[in-house]
C-alpha cells in the first residue's frame, strides 16, 4: 500500500503541478488512494521531494534528480577502489564483498547513481547484493566493477 501510494505520488508530480500537501491528498483521492496529511508528509520526506519554482511564480513538488553527475561517478569509483574486496555474479545478481562496515556505503553510492538495469541493492556489513534485470546486465556490471577497482 505504501509503495503503491508513493508510486502514485511520483506519477502525480510528474504529470501536474502540486503545490501543497492538501492538493496532493485530493489528487490521490481522485485516483482512489485515501491518505492523511501526516502520511503524505512522511511520504514526501521518504521520497525526498523538493519544492521548485514554477514559471508562473508558484511552487510545486518535484522528485530530486537522479544524481548522475561526474562527482557522483567519481565518488562511486573511489568507494569501490577503497572498499571492494571481491565481486562475482550469480544469475542476475552481482555479489560484492567489501571491507567490514563498508557495504552500505557502496550500496548507497550505487543507489545515488543512475546505473542502467539496476533493480535494487541490499547491503549487510561486508556484502552487497545487486539485482540486475538480466544475467547479461549482471555480467556487464561486473565488468564495469572490474574497471573501477
Amino acid at each position: 500500500m505504501k509503495n503503491e501510494r508513493q508510486a502514485q505520488i511520483l506519477d502525480l508530480i510528474a504529470q501536474k503541478d502540486i503545490e501543497t500537501q492538501n492538493q496532493m491528498m485530493e489528487a490521490l483521492a481522485e485516483r482512489g488512494v485515501r491518505s492523511t496529511q501526516a502520511t503524505i508528509s512522511r511520504d514526501i520526506k521518504e521520497l525526498r521531494l523538493v519544492k521548485e519554482a514554477t514559471p508562473n511564480g508558484g511552487y510545486r513538488y518535484a522528485a530530486p534528480l537522479r544524481e548522475n553527475s561526474q562527482a557522483h561517478l567519481s565518488r562511486l569509483h573511489k568507494i569501490f577502489r577503497e572498499s571492494v574486496v571481491s565481486y562475482d555474479t550469480a544469475q542476475n545478481l552481482v555479489v560484492i564483498r567489501t571491507l567490514p562496515g563498508l557495504a552500505s556505503a557502496a550500496a548507497s553510492a550505487m543507489d545515488s547513481t543512475d546505473i542502467p538495469n539496476l533493480v535494487g541493492t541490499l547491503a549487510g556489513d561486508d556484502t552487497v547484493f545487486i539485482a540486475m534485470r538480466t544475467q547479461e546486465d549482471a555480467a556487464e556490471f561486473c565488468r564495469e566493477i572490474g574497471e573501477m577497482v
